[in-house]
């Protein structure tokens, strides 16, 4: 048995979304497609949505106090190193090195809320 869908959605929770919907407004260099003060931010990126909420008062609990995310949002650029200097232009840089790997170099970073980013540039053939 199996399910058709038509589209996804990640979405990421937050207790302050002003930050993180401002982060990723500066991060990608596009507003959001949707926005709803201390509700919500949507942006379109290619192939995915990326949906940022606020929890309802009775589900901040759930979020207040989780471990570090186990989710990860990898962004394929086209330079590894323009996309490390516009993090560090927001604030926000890489505490590592990059690596590399056999699918090509990346570099992992953190949004405001500590939510992984991996940054990773394919090798060029």
């Amino acid at each position: 048995m199996s399910f058709y869908y038509q589209d996804a959605l990640l979405t990421i929770a937050t207790l302050n979304l002003d930050k993180l919907a401002n982060f990723y407004t500066n991060l990608l260099t596009q507003k959001p497609i949707s926005f709803i003060p201390n509700v919500y931010a949507e942006f379109q990126l290619t192939g995915i949505r990326v949906g940022i909420f606020q929890p309802k008062k009775t589900y901040e609990s759930e979020f207040q106090h989780s471990a570090t995310s186990k989710m990860s949002m990898c962004l394929e650029v086209n330079n590894l190193e323009d996309a490390i200097a516009h993090l560090t232009d927001l604030g926000y840089p890489p505490p590592g090195e990059i690596a590399i790997a056999s699918h090509g170099r990346e570099i992992y970073a953190y949004d405001p809320d500590g939510n992984r980013l991996i940054l990773h540039q394919s090798h060029k053939g």
